[in-house]
């Protein structure tokens, strides 16, 4: 027997004997078998193996013996038995015996025999079948668990589905109201370009921004752009009501302060009380005529219209000054006169441009005069390219554009040779 061969044997779980078939004395045995037997592992050697057994285990002793010594196989055979013995310790133990032969080289015949203690054995099979069924039950446990989480996931799905449903259904009814509340096209004063856009800070609200363009007579249009406090249907109310009251009002009397001061009555009277609205608006006119454009307009608290006169010169149109409209019941209100020569472009806009957060702590676009130092830059233009210019500057804000914008522009066509239509369009 090898020295690897000893090791693996002597710590087998199962007890090992080589018996002398001639004398049946125990010729090995390994640790398991002392510990089966409760004798040491030395003392077994050279014990009769019969003597580790009751007397009427011996025929089956023998019966296995001779069965093991007349194989030619190094199988295991013979049988394999299940008795409670008797070792020399006094103790019972049962256990289960298999035998096998093995010859050797000096011709005499050994007995390798395996004993089992059965208790150990159940208790492991106990072990294992404890394993097997808290293994399962585990199984179960989890399949049940992932049952749940898929019924979870599934309901989950459902209500994310409900969710985006109803909020498409929230966006395009806000989309919807919004649309109505901006005129569905915009009336050129006779020989002028105009152009407007509107940029939604949420699509899930309706904005408090609009614009109008709208002819008085065959000579002269209004025009008006403003800003509702707030935002969604009470702000689309507001909205409504003023674009109709200076549509109005714009009728009886032309003169750009008389129309706000009708404006700021209305508001006044019908939104004093527990939810007070107000809006900053301005006003205008447009009567295009043989020495220029004339446009007169008044502010009630909105930021100063942007002049790009027809060299490339931008500046601002002075109407500091105008109060909020519908918030006091005597505001004062500011009025300016531009004349607008061939290639001179005239912009409003809202203040959520001027306001979008570009910087940290909270610093607001235009707070360092950054509007007119874009338009500078850019020199001579058109209402079209203004528009477009500060729609792609509204792009770039990202999140810091926090607010609805409404841009609104006017343009008296240049009478231009085609180099300057292509510094324009550059």
């Amino acid at each position: 027997m090898t020295a690897s061969a000893a090791e693996l044997l002597d710590s087998a779980p199962c007890g090992v004997f080589s018996i002398d078939v001639a004398s049946g004395d125990i010729l090995y045995a390994n640790a398991a078998a002392a510990r089966i037997t409760a004798i040491g592992q030395d003392d077994l050697v050279g014990t009769a193996v019969t003597d580790l057994f009751s007397p009427e285990f011996a025929p089956v002793l023998r019966e296995l013996l001779a069965a093991a010594t007349s194989s030619d196989s190094d199988s295991p055979i013979g049988v394999t038995a299940q008795l409670t013995g008797a070792p020399a310790s006094g103790s019972q133990t049962a256990v289960s015996m298999l035998a096998n032969s093995l010859r050797a080289v000096s011709g005499a015949t050994t007995v390798t025999m395996t004993l089992h203690n059965e208790t150990e054995r159940r208790v492991r099979e106990q072990h294992l079948m404890d394993a097997r069924m808290y293994a399962e039950a585990a199984q179960d446990d989890a399949e049940a668990a992932l049952d749940r989480s898929q019924d979870a996931l599934g309901a989950s799905e459902e209500a994310r589905k409900l969710a985006e449903a109803e909020k498409t259904q929230v966006q395009i009814l806000a989309s919807t109201l919004q649309r109505t509340l901006l005129p569905p096209i915009l009336s050129a004063p006779t020989g002028m370009q105009v152009a407007a856009h509107y940029h939604p800070a949420s699509i899930d609200e309706v904005g408090g921004d609009f614009y109008d363009v709208f002819p008085l007579d065959k000579t002269t249009w209004g025009f008006f752009l403003g800003d509702v406090s707030g935002k969604g249907a009470g702000a689309a109310a507001v909205t409504s009501l003023t674009r109709y009251t200076l549509r109005a009002a714009a009728v009886f009397d032309r003169d750009p302060i008389a129309v706000l001061e009708n404006l700021n009555t209305v508001l006044h009277h019908e939104f004093h009380g527990d939810d007070p609205r107000f809006c900053t608006v301005v006003f205008g006119t447009v009567a295009p005529g043989p020495d220029g454009t004339v446009v007169h307009l008044a502010s009630g608290g909105h930021p100063p219209a942007l002049r790009v006169t027809h060299d490339g010169v931008a500046e601002f149109v002075d109407t500091t000054g105008g109060q909020l409209v519908g918030a006091l019941t005597e505001p004062h209100f500011t009025s300016a006169s531009v004349t607008m020569k061939p290639g001179d472009v005239l912009a409003f806009y809202t203040d959520g441009l001027t306001e979008a957060i570009v910087g940290p702590g909270r610093t607001r676009f235009d707070d360092d005069g950054s509007l007119l130092s874009f338009a500078a830059e850019r020199g001579r233009t058109s209402a079209a390219k203004i528009v477009d210019d500060l729609t792609a500057l509204l792009a770039s804000f990202g999140d810091g554009l926090q607010d609805d914008v409404a841009l609104l522009a006017f343009e008296v066509p240049p009478i231009e040779t085609d180099s300057d239509s292509e510094s324009i369009e550059s």
